[in-house]
């Protein structure tokens, strides 16, 4: 080999060479950079289906990683019954007793006045005030008793992975969210990390260039670059999972298995305050597929109540009405206080934020999981299509090498 003429080239060519290794930083930089935004971006697919375009990997599979998330969720940090029994029933019902006492007092003038109309005015006021002060007097214990049995088998009534599920896959942007709010510092470690990489790797190439002048260097070393800086990249991002010395010389720990306790905070936080929020478990328990079971729950109590407290204006309502519609008139007040749970239950949102503590629960039990459980937060978001980033990543570095060997031969 003759080593004058190399030296010669790269005395006279030095721009050129000097240029590689920079021109290889940035295909480090640039594919992990489309690597991170493919993972997210566009929400909804983009292009002609089924082939001939794209969607971000979080939205195309949104159900799959709903589901993931869900499960790790439900299995390792949040358990329903457990987060349900702090609540305490009385202080609910001290909470909604303004507003209980309203809506006792308005169903109770539409239900005669829809079967009956005059009847309520017509009966002596004494009547009247009698009655509504029994049902006033009985409506914290009714809301109570509903809570506990609520509280004792939260199963019955919430489908937490139907609730977690379906909000994420409605709300693709909120799925996107909630990986990438957790992993921004692991997404800038791979866009960096590809700077370096890509430079070490254009160190290489410029000196099989230099010896070779072969037009299949640079875009071979190109698509190396590419695949493989993509994948070292997400390799180190979980890997190793507990710290490691190599070579004598540095310790090494994945991005994300070092950063657990910040993880915890912020990944505790979102769930906390966009996911399993009181107004979400409320619309879920009135309006998910285990709704049936508390509206019976909540009619059976109501219509017994309406028995006992009845008392003495019982028979004046039966004699008025008649017995079947006296029936019918206590099935048609339940089914009225059904209609205002929600109205009325969300006066205790504030209450009810403090005494879950979702957040406090998810970041305590989150510090508790092994490396591996830890590492099922975020691992699945990649997992499955990552070949497809690294794929790109590879094809893009391919095509910038092809480019630079046509400036340099032309």
């Amino acid at each position: 080999m003759n080593w004058q003429r190399v030296v010669a080239d790269l005395g006279t060519h030095w721009p050129v060479y000097a240029s590689m290794p920079l021109v290889a930083a940035l295909i480090g930089y640039v594919t992990k950079r489309v690597a991170i935004e493919m993972m997210f971006r566009p929400i909804e697919f983009v292009g002609i289906r089924p082939f001939l375009g794209w969607q971000g990997v979080l939205p195309a599979n949104a159900e799959r990683m709903a589901t993931t998330a869900t499960e790790m969720l439900i299995n390792n940090l949040v358990e329903p019954r457990e987060i349900f029994s702090r609540l305490d029933p009385a202080q609910v019902a001290k909470e909604i007793e303004e507003p209980m006492l309203r809506v006792v007092e308005d169903v109770t003038r539409e239900v005669f006045e829809q079967y009956r109309p005059g009847l309520w005015e017509g009966m002596p006021a004494r009547a009247r005030e009698l009655l509504l002060k029994r049902v006033r007097a009985d409506a914290p214990k009714l809301i109570t008793k509903i809570m506990r049995e609520i509280a004792y088998d939260i199963d019955s009534v919430l489908d937490l992975k139907h609730m977690v599920v379906t909000n994420l896959v409605r709300d693709k942007a909120l799925l996107n969210r909630l990986i990438r709010n957790i992993s921004r510092p692991e997404m800038r470690f791979i866009a960096r990390s590809g700077l370096v990489f890509g430079f070490t790797l254009g160190l290489v190439q410029l000196a099989v260039w230099a010896l070779t002048k072969s037009p299949v260097v640079l875009p071979l070393f190109g698509l190396g670059i590419g695949w493989l800086t993509d994948w070292l990249a997400l390799k180190m991002i979980f890997l190793p999972r507990e710290p490691r010395r190599f070579f004598g010389l540095y310790t090494w720990q994945g991005v994300f298995q070092k950063r657990r306790d910040q993880v915890a905070a912020d990944y505790g936080e979102m769930i906390a305050n966009e996911i399993i929020t009181v107004p979400n478990l409320l619309e879920a328990v009135l309006r998910g597929p285990k709704s049936d079971r508390l509206f019976q729950l909540i009619t059976r109590e109501v219509r017994r109540t309406i028995d006992e407290q009845a008392g003495l204006v019982k028979p004046l309502v039966v004699f008025a009405v008649g017995s079947r519609r006296f029936q019918e008139m206590k099935q048609v007040a339940a089914a009225k206080a059904v209609e205002r749970v929600h109205d009325t239950v969300r006066h205790a949102e504030d209450y009810a934020v403090n005494a879950l503590d979702v957040r406090n629960t998810i970041v305590d039990r989150m510090r508790q999981l092994t490396p591996i459980e830890f590492e099922g937060l975020l691992r699945p978001a990649f997992r499955q299509d990552e070949w497809k980033l690294i794929a790109v990543g590879a094809v893009i570095g391919g095509l910038v090498g092809e480019l630079q060997v046509l400036l340099m031969l032309h």
